[in-house]
């Protein structure tokens, strides 16, 4: 019994570790009104997207009366829905991709090295959470931040790796990506020297 408590003890710890390394970040708060027969009645919404910078990153809305109950709200569905998004060498997307939500919709490229983050609002702080520190992505269509968001996890979602890809080819990594010329090797050796 003492053993099966200690792996109960393990497994909760090891949450309480993860959630701990998550970061949040608020996107939107909206003040909403409800009329009543006395008048109205305000509350609030918020958007929130949680990641902990590494590949993993969700978002979630509350909804309540008080600011700081929405903002709870949100951060713990946001903190349920997490998505583990593959990136190339940790700091950008591995192929360029398109979302759709509603009538938003959002391209976003790979970028090289030193580029940094060229994106708006909402989609920035979907690719600060997850981690990203080159991209370039443009909203095309409605700039409400919730379906800019839901545009921005839909084409993450599709997101996959050479690895992946790989794998469900039955093939290896090398097969894959495309063969370097050694002229274009040693053209990007002297650019760097």
């Amino acid at each position: 019994m003492a053993n099966q408590d200690d792996r109960r003890g393990r497994g909760r710890d090891r949450r309480e570790r993860e959630e701990s390394d998550l970061q949040d970040r608020l996107v939107a708060i909206n003040r909403v009104s409800k009329t009543v027969k006395g008048g109205k009645r305000f509350g609030f919404a918020a958007l929130v997207v949680v990641g902990d910078q590494k590949g993993r990153v969700g978002f979630g809305s509350g909804k309540a009366r008080e600011v700081p109950e929405a903002i709870r709200k949100a951060t713990e569905e946001a903190k349920r829905t997490l998505v583990r998004v593959p990136l190339r060498e940790g700091r950008t997307l591995h192929h360029d991709i398109e979302g759709r939500h509603g009538a938003g919709r959002v391209v976003m490229r790979t970028a090289p090295a030193g580029t940094g983050i060229i994106a708006g609002g909402p989609m920035r702080a979907v690719f600060e959470m997850l981690g990203v520190q080159d991209v370039v992505a443009k909203s095309i269509g409605t700039q409400n931040p919730y379906n800019m968001v839901r545009a921005t996890f839909s084409g993450l979602g599709r997101q996959v790796s050479p690895r992946q890809v790989a794998s469900r080819r039955g093939k290896k990594v090398g097969e894959i990506l495309p063969k370097r010329d050694e002229a274009s090797v040693d053209a990007e050796v002297e650019a760097v020297e």
